[in-house]
């Protein structure tokens, strides 16, 4: 179950994510609370649903229902703001900067856990989805909440493996 169901589904070629996914998930320098919710985060945004149940079932041993809550609330909003703020940097045009988003976005200042860990969720998830303008804003806000380079790192890796491991498995889903 867990994590280690998703290293077992993972075909000999993924040797290193195999390898890397048992490291993140127990070599970090993130409290058990925000690795278990980057891990939660990071799979709901690669979209798997094997990794994803995988990761929510274990998660659900080590932290809060609020926190597993909190972590999927990350994912989902940034699955929005990813998206629209992306898409106005892409575009280039200045005057798209100075129009407000006009989009719910509640959550951030109520995520149900410490800021900390949810804007370390967010950045992780932005990782994912590959938006740049939010991995610096929640990069900027965890730097000055004092969340070292080492949590970022991690939180970065941990995307980086989980998603790995989403795209693996989807592969050979669709080869099977």
């Amino acid at each position: 179950m867990g994590v280690d169901t998703i290293k077992e589904s993972l075909p000999a070629y993924a040797k290193d994510t195999k390898l890397n996914l048992g490291s993140v998930a127990t070599t970090s320098s993130l409290s058990a609370l925000q690795l278990w919710g980057t891990l939660v985060a990071t799979a709901v945004a690669s979209r798997n649903a094997v990794v994803l149940r995988e990761i929510a079932e274990e998660a659900a041993e080590n932290i809060s229902p609020e926190a597993l809550e909190a972590a999927k609330a990350a994912a989902s909003i940034m699955a929005m703001n990813n998206i629209y703020y992306r898409g106005k940097h892409l575009i280039g045009e200045d005057a798209y900067q100075s129009l407000p988003a006009r989009l719910r976005m509640q959550v951030i200042g109520n995520p149900g856990v410490d800021k900390v860990d949810f804007e370390l969720w967010c950045l992780a998830v932005s990782a994912v989805t590959g938006c740049g303008v939010c991995l610096e804003s929640h990069e900027k806000t965890l730097a000055k909440a004092g969340a070292s380079r080492d949590n970022v790192h991690d939180a970065l890796r941990i995307a980086a493996v989980v998603h790995a491991a989403a795209v693996t498995l989807d592969a050979e889903a669709a080869l099977a």
